[in-house]
């Protein structure tokens, strides 16, 4: 299993990820039509915050033991049990926001306009997701599952 892996060494905080995330999930997938014509207007499902001594890509981590798939009233977030990734079903969300409240890492949005949420979904169309071939500093890379992991066990203590 892939996940996407941050190296907040060389990230710059260009949102470059945020662009490309934006651009993968609009209509158009025109990067001018995503920007200025789409309504509503995708929403990045990762954003970059500024963190203490630089930036910080947050995005969906696909936790072992999701707190969103807990916290989710309706069923639209899911764990698949083959891939590990979190999966959104948008059309069982009630847009009640609990798993944006239950996510530790602040990793989902809501979406006001469609009265759902937009988070990580890997870009399941594409070989890479959008945030890492939009990275040109190669601060988000793909790797295998064990390194996130070992990620995720020091974001936890």
């Amino acid at each position: 299993m892939k996940r996407i892996r941050v190296n907040e060494d060389v990230c710059i905080g260009c949102r470059l990820c945020e662009i490309s995330c934006v651009v993968e999930h609009s209509l158009s997938r025109d990067i001018l039509k995503a920007f200025k014509s789409e309504s509503p207007p995708s929403l990045s499902r990762i954003s970059v915050r500024q963190a203490k001594d630089g930036f910080l890509p947050v995005r969906c981590l696909h936790c072992p033991e999701p707190a969103c798939v807990d916290a989710c009233l309706t069923g639209a977030l899911s764990r698949d049990p083959s891939s590990g990734l979190v999966l959104y079903d948008a059309t069982r969300c009630v847009g009640c926001w609990t798993c944006v409240i239950a996510c530790p890492f602040g990793a989902i949005t809501p979406d006001a306009a469609r009265q759902s949420i937009a988070k990580c979904d890997m870009c399941p169309d594409l070989d890479v997701p959008a945030c890492v071939a939009g990275c040109s500093n190669r601060a988000l890379t793909l790797e295998e599952a064990a390194v996130e992991a070992a990620i995720l066990e020091s974001v936890e203590r």
